[in-house]
C-alpha cells in the first residue's frame, strides 16, 4: 500500500521525488489551500438567497465532493433528494452556481484562505530551480484567480507554465482530461512529471493520464484510498525545510 511506503519516506527522499520531476502539476482545492469550507458556506448562502431549503452540512458535503464540479454537485443533489422531483433546470443551476462563485470570491477576498503549510516553499523552490509549474483542476478559472491573487499576487499566472481549469475540458476528474491537456501544453512525457493531489478522484485522474502522484492529505479527503500514489504525506511542512536547504547548499 502506498500509505505504508510513504510513511517510511524521509523528507529528503520526498524532496528528491519532487526535484527529479521535469514539471510539477498541482490541483487547487484541498491541495494548494483548504478551500472546501469556503465553498460549502458559499453554496449554503446561495441556496438560502434563492429560497431553497437546502443546507449542506460537513458530512453531506464530504459525500457531494465525490461529484466533481460545482454545477454537477448541485444537479446531483437536486436529483437525489429522497425521491423528490428535481426543482432546478440546467439554466437555473448555472445561475445559482454563478451566484455561489461570486459569494465564494467575496469570502476569499474578505477573509483570505492561506496556502497549506509548506506549499509556498514548494512553489518558491521550484521557481528557483527553473522547474515548470502547472495547474490541473476541476474548479473554475475565476475561483483559481481569486484564491491565487490573494496568495501569490495579481501576477500569479506568470508562476505557471500551463493552467487548465475544469470548465476547459469536456470531462472533469476522475477523468484524465485536465491532466492530458496540461501535458499537451507542457509538451512533456507523463511519467517524467509529478502530480500533486489531495483526493482519490484527483489520484485517479492523474494516474489515468500516466502521471506519478504525490498525495498531500486534506481535511475532506484524508481517509480516501490512495493506493497507487507514489507517496502520501500529511502536508509539506517537513519537506519545506529540505526544499529551503537547496538554496543554502
Amino acid at each position: 500500500m502506498s500509505e505504508t511506503f510513504a510513511t517510511n519516506l524521509s523528507p529528503d527522499r520526498i524532496r528528491a521525488l519532487i526535484v527529479d520531476a521535469r514539471a510539477l502539476i498541482l490541483d487547487v482545492d484541498g491541495t494548494l489551500a483548504e478551500t472546501e469550507e469556503a465553498h460549502r458556506q458559499a453554496f449554503n448562502t446561495a441556496f438560502a438567497g434563492a429560497g431553497l431549503d437546502w443546507h449542506w452540512d460537513r458530512p453531506a458535503y464530504k459525500e457531494l465532493l465525490r461529484v466533481a464540479g460545482g454545477k454537477e454537485r448541485i444537479r446531483a443533489f437536486d436529483h437525489a433528494r429522497d425521491g423528490q422531483p428535481s426543482v432546478l433546470s440546467d439554466s437555473q443551476i448555472a445561475e445559482l452556481h454563478q451566484i455561489k462563485t461570486r459569494l465564494y470570491a467575496e469570502l476569499i477576498t474578505e477573509g483570505g484562505c492561506p496556502l497549506r503549510p509548506g506549499i509556498r516553499a514548494l512553489l518558491d523552490a521550484a521557481r528557483r530551480r527553473g522547474q515548470p509549474l502547472a495547474i490541473a483542476t476541476t474548479t473554475s478559472r475565476d475561483n483559481i484567480d481569486v484564491l491565487l491573487s490573494a496568495s501569490l499576487g495579481k501576477d500569479w499566472e506568470q508562476w505557471f507554465a500551463a493552467i487548465v481549469a475544469g470548465d476547459e475540458v469536456t470531462r472533469k476528474k476522475p477523468a484524465p482530461d485536465v491532466y492530458l491537456k496540461v501535458l499537451s501544453k507542457l509538451n512533456l512525457p507523463a511519467q517524467e512529471c509529478l502530480a500533486i493531489e489531495d483526493s482519490g478522484i484527483g489520484l485517479a485522474a492523474a494516474i489515468g493520464a500516466g502521471i506519478p502522484v504525490l498525495i498531500s492529505r486534506s481535511a475532506y479527503f484524508s481517509d480516501d484510498d490512495f493506493s497507487g500514489a507514489a507517496c502520501t504525506i500529511d502536508d509539506f511542512t517537513e519537506v519545506a525545510s529540505a526544499l529551503a536547504n537547496e538554496s543554502e547548499a
